[in-house]
């Protein structure tokens, strides 16, 4: 079983910057990628980035690229997601998640969750 425990969430003004870490825990692999996903009050929860692991690929959510960026520290079993230039509709609750699989931007197809973090933009 994995554990994935996200932090770094909070208020924070438009225009400002923030970091969200996950870090992983447990039976780790066999994984292919990690991702961010978020949920805002009435809505579906959207997948927002991802990396692959071993290599280091990233995939974006077009609302969010060139504003986020996604890393990973494997020393550190390690997953962050850096967000500038935030905006309102960035308020949401933000989750971590794991996948064996390549289809990362597809909520359905990560087996394991963090419990999320809260993310409010003030304008």
């Amino acid at each position: 079983q994995v554990q994935l425990e996200e932090s770094g969430g909070g208020l924070v003004q438009a225009g400002g910057s923030l970091r969200l870490s996950c870090a992983a825990s447990g039976r780790t692999f066999p994984r292919y990628a990690m991702g961010w996903f978020r949920q805002a009050p009435g809505k579906e929860r959207e997948f927002v980035a991802a990396i692959s692991w071993s290599v280091g690929t990233t995939y974006y959510a077009d609302s969010v690229k060139g504003r986020f960026t996604i890393s990973r520290d494997a020393a550190k079993n390690t997953v962050y997601l850096q967000m500038e230039s935030r905006k309102p509709e960035d308020t949401a609750v933000y989750y971590c998640a794991s996948t064996v699989t390549t289809v990362v931007r597809t909520s359905t197809f990560y087996n394991n969750w963090g419990q999320g973090t809260q993310v409010t933009v003030s304008s």
